[in-house]
């Protein structure tokens, strides 16, 4: 039986996982003019902070196969509670950019762990619903975080919005504690696992899914409020209403995804997400220059943003299961891959003043994505088959 309200606890670790790192993206310009540095420097706080989580989450995978899931996670989350808390008292840039790299060094930990926790905790047949309701929290983290960050920021300043997730930790540390059973351990990861997925041509591709959808969003997502602003004119209120719709048809979408994974199966539930995803971050490009229909774009985009995620994961538990921690450790780290290749090419871009041409550089990755999804199930269509026919 699965432990109550312990799926419940994990999201909410993800929520603060997520609040955590998109943090620096909603309060962009209080950063930039409280620290005395252009927008692209604050920027480098997601890059840079992006760099230590893609080489963290496989090492740290390695590193803690073998410490109970309750310790590790527990741990975590006290980490993530305190360096955000320590990141409201920072004196200037350089020391922020200290703790957001310690902040980032541990939280890696979280979202792949709390994914392969999902795995010990719930049947087989629940087990895709499970880690889509546990990504939850992310769809969370945009959805009400992110706006309330960047309402805190602009009304009360950076330090009382990192304040703010940092009791945001505590408060989830108490539940995580209170309600996930103790004795959890997955299989160790040892050096041979990373050489057995490598030699998972499906666990490859999907990692590539990974990498090209995170590397087109994060081109126009880490500047998502200072190019509304340039773009439309839009005022902070109005960023924080971008950032709320992108949140709240996120959320939306990953509802939708997990009442459907279990009966469409994840590889059609990923098209018809990543196909929003397209539509979305292409209609951005399109329509630069009118609020409205930047957000209407907005919107589409976000059904697709945390569905596509949550079904990545699905994907990779399943092509490799015995594997899932590993995998899932792995495409955590090629998503901040993706975060760091796409904010570095935004920033980029919009220090040299080309707004519009980033929307359709990210609708660019994005429609490669789609096409490496797509082969995706031409590969997996064989082996269904094949199952099928055994007997």
């Amino acid at each position: 039986m699965t432990p109550r309200f312990a799926p419940t606890a994990l999201m909410l670790g993800n929520l603060v996982t997520g609040c955590a790192i998109m943090a620096p993206a909603g309060m962009l310009p209080e950063l930039s003019t409280g620290l005395g540095v252009s927008i692209r420097d604050a920027g480098l706080l997601i890059t840079f902070g992006a760099i230590v989580l893609c080489i963290g989450s496989p090492l740290t995978a390695w590193l803690t196969s073998r410490v109970e899931r309750r310790t590790l996670l527990t741990a975590t989350l006290a980490t993530l509670a305190v360096t955000n808390a320590a990141s409201a008292f920072a004196p200037n840039y350089a020391t922020l950019m200290a703790i957001r790299l310690v902040m980032m060094a541990i939280g890696v930990i979280f979202t792949p762990q709390a994914a392969g926790t999902a795995s010990l905790i719930v049947p087989p047949e629940k087990r895709g619903s499970t880690i889509a309701y546990i990504f939850l929290g992310w769809s969370l983290a945009a959805a009400v975080g992110l706006p309330l960050i960047t309402f805190i920021a602009s009304h009360y300043g950076w330090r009382a919005a990192y304040g703010a997730v940092g009791v945001l930790g505590v408060l989830s540390l108490v539940l995580l504690v209170a309600r996930l059973p103790g004795g959890l351990k997955g299989a160790p990861v040892e050096l041979s696992t990373w050489v057995e997925l490598g030699r998972n041509r499906m666990v490859v591709l999907l990692l590539l899914v990974t990498t090209l959808q995170m590397s087109g969003q994060f081109v126009v997502f880490t500047f998502m409020g200072p190019l509304l602003t340039r773009l439309a004119n839009a005022g902070p209120d109005a960023v924080g209403l971008g950032f709320a719709i992108y949140g709240v048809f996120g959320f939306i979408g990953l509802i939708i995804a997990t009442r459907i994974v279990d009966g469409w199966g994840a590889y059609r539930t990923s098209v018809l997400f990543t196909l929003c995803l397209l539509a979305g971050v292409a209609g951005w490009a399109i329509t630069a220059g009118s609020f409205a229909l930047m957000a209407a774009s907005v919107a589409v985009w976000g059904l697709g943003f945390a569905s596509t995620n949550s079904m990545q994961q699905v994907r990779l538990v399943a092509a490799a299961p015995a594997f899932a921690g590993a995998s899932v450790s792995l495409n955590t780290s090629v998503l901040y891959v993706g975060q760091a290749v796409g904010s570095a090419i935004g920033g980029a871009l919009f220090a040299n003043g080309q707004f519009i041409t980033a929307g359709y550089v990210a609708a660019g990755f994005v429609a490669l994505a789609l096409g490496v999804v797509l082969i995706t199930g031409r590969i997996a269509a064989p082996k269904a088959a094949l199952q099928a026919e055994m007997p």
